[in-house]
């Protein structure tokens, strides 16, 4: 059961992050409430789910991340191949199942999209806390079978490792 105490944004964050050890550490750590498996939260993401920031992705990340409305946060997919498949066939899953109409959801700006060699592919998504659902149903529905998926929020921090190399480092 989710602490009464803990806003609903926590909440959801945490059932998205139980999935994982280094999820459930960090929820944890951030003194969450663990979900039973399978749990909702006790306030669903509703109706009226607001848009996306709408930056640009030429904007610079320490910029776009300083005019990001307060409701967003960054969260970072791996997307790990199934080594089992070879690329053709993980390609071809993935178009049967929608996955390249489907993700990320319209509105939901992409941050950044990488290949990591050994790993696939890393993906950096800038989402509303109230569209954190539908970004993770996109994947439930559409990646799995081509990919084994984790999650990680993440915060840009260049900007102030920056300034603290600049202060400290000399």
């Amino acid at each position: 059961m989710p602490n009464a105490v803990a806003p609903r944004r926590s909440a959801v964050l945490f059932n998205l992050l139980r999935r994982s050890l280094a999820g459930a550490a960090l929820a944890v750590s951030l003194g969450v409430a663990p979900l039973a498996h399978g749990a909702e939260p006790s306030a669903a993401p509703g109706a009226g789910m607001p848009s996306a920031s709408g930056a640009s992705s030429a904007t610079a990340p320490a910029t776009a991340a300083a005019s990001a409305p307060d409701d967003t946060f960054l969260l970072t997919i791996f997307l790990r191949h199934d080594e089992s498949k070879p690329l053709p066939k993980i390609n071809d899953q993935l178009r049967a199942q929608g996955f390249f109409k489907t993700f990320p959801p319209p509105g939901i700006e992409v941050v950044s999209w990488y290949v990591m060699m050994g790993i696939g592919q890393v993906v950096t998504l800038r989402v509303p806390a109230s569209r954190l659902r539908e970004v993770n149903r996109a994947i439930e529905t559409t990646a799995w079978g081509g990919y084994r998926t984790e999650f990680y929020p993440t915060y840009d921090y260049k900007a102030q490792a920056q300034q603290m190399r600049a202060a400290d480092g000399k």
